[in-house]
């Protein structure tokens, strides 16, 4: 099974800048572009294979024809025909919302849905960009609701100077919100629930304010979420993958590429998921090559045995496994 691209999926929001056209190189005229879904299996926004013998599949098609051969066995007997993770590039050219996402239980209970745990991996940051992620004192639901109500809700949340190459892990519960000036890589669950809690009273191109959900926030928020460093701490070790996010949802990896790494995955029951960050990278299989740049994402098959990464000159790349 050769690697997968797949065509990407493009958000405009009224919160998105040009960065994405930027790092793609894609879409020029295109403004105000948010979101770059890349690997998603949400209804109405599947990816679809861009190029080989799958070109034009849907992901779910695809899992179809080749169910544990493409994710896994163990993943295949949990989630059967829906691919358990998405992967997109968030372009905050302004303040997302405040918001928080609910874990798997509440999800599928009031949405039957997944939950939305997630992480974040700094592409890019402006001077002085920051980010908020959950609480610097502990407050009560009641407190929640006065506090949002009286537009205090923000001095009770941690907020962090952000730089590139910065990971950080937001499971569900967490309050959070991406600051001005911050591009990310994000991997998370494969959900698009979002309670906002805040949203700065902004109109969209109707004049109208978005819907907020600051009641069914009450009872997804994590109150003991406090002080709680949000930052994963880790340092980069050439050639070697550098693990950052280890949870039940998925694994993270940070690669930096400086010569040729060989990856041997055929112990792993799992697809992999490969997103070039900066650079530029072949990705070798057997005979198959697959050309790789930053703002670019590759799926391997669980089937696959053992790649090799050659790096044009050198690559940092995200490594991710359910």
């Amino acid at each position: 099974m050769y690697p997968l691209k797949f065509k990407p999926i493009l958000k405009q929001t009224i919160w998105g800048g040009d960065k994405i056209n930027e790092l793609k190189q894609i879409h020029k005229g295109m403004p105000s572009v948010g979101e770059s879904w890349e690997i998603s299996a949400v209804e109405g926004a599947e990816s679809v294979v861009a190029n080989g013998e799958y070109k034009g599949y849907t992901l779910s098609r695809l899992i179809r024809q080749l169910k544990d051969e493409l994710v896994g066995t163990d993943i295949y007997a949990r989630f059967g025909g829906k691919f358990p993770l998405l992967v997109k590039f968030i372009d905050a050219h302004e303040d997302l919302s405040i918001q928080v996402h609910p874990d798997d239980n509440l999800a599928m209970k009031r949405h039957n849905s997944l939950g939305k745990t997630e992480m974040w991996y700094v592409l890019h940051a402006d001077k002085d960009a920051r980010l908020i992620a959950g609480f610097s004192k502990r407050i009560t639901p009641k407190q929640y609701k006065e506090k949002v109500n009286d537009g205090s809700f923000a001095d009770v949340l941690q907020s962090y100077e952000v730089q590139e190459g910065d990971v950080y892990y937001i499971p569900a519960g967490r309050v959070h919100s991406l600051g001005k000036g911050t591009m990310v890589a994000e991997i998370q669950e494969t959900s698009d629930l979002t309670y906002r809690i805040f949203d700065y009273n902004r109109k969209d191109k109707d004049g109208h304010t978005r819907p907020l959900h600051i009641s069914q926030a009450v009872d997804a928020i994590d109150y003991d979420d406090v002080e709680t460093d949000a930052k994963v701490a880790y340092e980069l070790v050439d050639n070697e993958p550098v693990e950052v996010v280890s949870s039940p949802k998925f694994t993270t990896s940070v690669y930096h590429v400086t010569e040729e790494v060989t990856c041997d995955y055929s112990e792993l029951d799992s697809f992999v998921i490969l997103i070039c960050a900066k650079g530029a990278c072949k990705i070798i299989d057997g005979e198959t090559v697959t050309a790789m740049k930053a703002g670019e994402t590759v799926l391997l098959a669980a089937t696959t045995q053992v790649v090799r990464l050659e790096p044009d000159d050198e690559a940092t790349l995200l490594e991710v496994y359910a």
